[in-house]
């Protein structure tokens, strides 16, 4: 019932330039007839024979039914078939213009020319779904590209978030080659820390590959009881070559044996964003400080640094997925880190928040008790 509104337009002048069309042929086809068969026509015929071969009225007017009113039926069928030739010949141009339009359309769309698809009045129907197609077309390759961006960021992230403990690794595998006199204790110690980095890594790998294949939507925790003490101790034990390099201090402040159940591996990886977040943005020579606090039932931990104040507008978007900083703090990451330490938080039912002010920017952590 829709279609049929939006062309009634359309076959009302369809009908009436059809009608209009006969109308004319049948005018035109009276005239000519009447001219042939009353007269006029036969004594314009005998005196052009009269003037042109100089002959008297009767022998023109012999001349004329010889050639003329012997053939008459032929003559008129002939007038009618060139009228109505004619007529349909202007009839189908008219018609077609409307197909040569929408093919105009469809070739905008197909070009992806700027600027909407314009018709004639009567076919408004077919121009807003051509108008609505070339929009949707618009939107899809601006999904794909979106597409292919995140795949690409995605990738480079997988570079980015490899870093940390790579490079602890290969720390501690330049102390174990440069130190000549190192005690076969720390060297035990060191060679277990490489490993354990090393298997990290592997892990790091098997879970981007899992996000790649799947989506973030698709995490899922294992949930067990650890010491969060001991694991944020171990953290920053094995960030210390890292903070070296920027002559960086990172104090624990922390109860003994603080127990908590989640997942740990998911959970060690948003301390392991957050902490590297801290490295890279502190400036040089000050302090990183993890503190946790117990609130009624849940535990906050506090990640601060000393660095750049992160502007107001950028630090409401900064857990955006792919939102990147400005230039003065970007560190080739493409800000996906941040998204997946959220997703981890929010699914342990907890929240993270960012706090920038006078060069001082804490993140908090807070998980709920279970």
């Amino acid at each position: 019932m829709k279609n049929r509104k939006d062309f009634r337009q359309l076959r009302i002048k369809i009908f009436l330039r059809t009608i209009g069309t006969l109308a004319a042929a049948v005018a035109a086809i009276y005239i000519i007839s009447s001219v042939l068969l009353r007269g006029h026509f036969a004594d314009g015929m005998v005196a052009l024979f009269q003037t042109a071969f100089g002959i008297k009225y009767d022998a023109a007017l012999q001349l004329y039914e010889r050639i003329f009113r012997s053939h008459m039926d032929a003559m008129i069928l002939f007038s009618i078939l060139l009228i109505f030739a004619v007529l349909f010949s202007f009839y189908l141009r008219w018609l077609t213009r409307y197909f040569e339009a929408v093919s105009d359309g469809m070739d905008i769309l197909l070009e992806d020319a700027p600027g909407e698809i314009s018709l004639p009045p009567e076919m408004v129907a077919i121009e807003r779904k051509m108008n609505l197609a070339k929009h949707m077309m618009v939107l899809q390759k601006s999904d794909m590209l979106m597409a292919e961006q995140r795949k690409n960021d995605l990738i480079m992230y997988l570079a980015h978030d490899l870093k940390t403990p790579l490079a602890s690794t290969i720390s501690y595998l330049n102390l174990l080659r440069d130190e000549k006199h190192i005690s076969e204790e720390l060297r035990e110690k060191y060679l277990a820390i490489s490993l354990a980095k090393s298997e990290r890594l592997e892990d790091l790998i098997n879970e981007f590959l899992e996000i790649a294949r799947y989506s973030l939507s698709n995490i899922t925790l294992q949930y067990a009881e650890i010491n969060l003490t001991r694991l944020l101790e171990q953290l920053v034990y094995e960030f210390q070559p890292i903070l070296d390099r920027k002559n960086l201090n990172c104090r624990l402040v922390a109860a003994d044996d603080i127990l908590l159940k989640c997942d740990a591996d998911k959970m060690q990886r948003v301390f392991d964003n957050l902490l590297r977040n801290a490295v890279l943005y502190s400036y040089h020579g000050t302090e990183i400080t993890i503190e946790t606090e117990w609130c009624k039932d849940s535990l906050a931990l506090r990640f601060s640094n000393h660095g750049g104040t992160i502007p107001k507008e950028r630090l409401e978007r900064i857990f955006e997925q792919f939102y990147r900083m400005d230039t003065e703090r970007c560190s080739g990451g493409t800000g996906l880190g941040l998204a997946i330490a959220r997703k981890i938080v929010a699914l342990h039912k907890g929240t993270i928040t960012a706090e920038s002010e006078n060069e001082l920017t804490v993140f908090t952590v807070t998980i709920p008790i279970l």
